[in-house]
């Protein structure tokens, strides 16, 4: 019985996999098996923390160096699709000044993943306002200074 039982789970597995990867992308599943820039950074330069209308929270914590980011990572309590979006954003965002990161939006997750499901297109929108968030935040220490 535990034979048929673990051919079962393994043949359930197979096709999930599949079926994911059929729906995704080949970069979007990678990253929903490894995601990338997962963590809190300490002491970061710039933190923002949003919910999301589907109540899904991603955290963006950047650490610049000679004006570019040199260290970027995420955390969410959301699904996969936010936890793929959030390492896209991250890792999008490294090595960019605080114009460049300007363009890390939403749609532009969206394009480097190759596209999400309809249902998950907000996860992509979601990391891209946090990190748009945490570039504000930024900004504001950097005029105060």
């Amino acid at each position: 019985m535990s034979d048929d039982f673990d051919d079962f789970a393994r043949n359930l597995q197979a096709q999930i996999f599949e079926e994911t990867q059929a729906a995704y992308g080949a970069a979007a599943f990678e990253r929903w098996l490894h995601p990338l820039y997962m963590g809190k950074i300490d002491h970061p330069d710039a933190y923002a923390r949003v919910t999301g209308p589907c109540r899904d929270t991603m955290e963006i914590f950047l650490r610049f160096e000679d004006g570019k980011v040199a260290e970027a990572s995420f955390q969410t309590d959301g699904c996969g699709s936010s936890a793929v979006c959030g390492s896209f954003a991250a890792e999008m965002a490294r090595g960019k000044t605080p114009d460049e990161l300007l363009d890390v939006t939403g749609e532009a997750i969206l394009n480097r993943l190759g596209g999400l499901p309809k249902e998950d297109e907000h996860c992509a929108h979601l990391a891209g306002e946090t990190l748009q968030e945490a570039l504000t935040n930024y900004m504001r220490q950097q005029v105060k200074r």
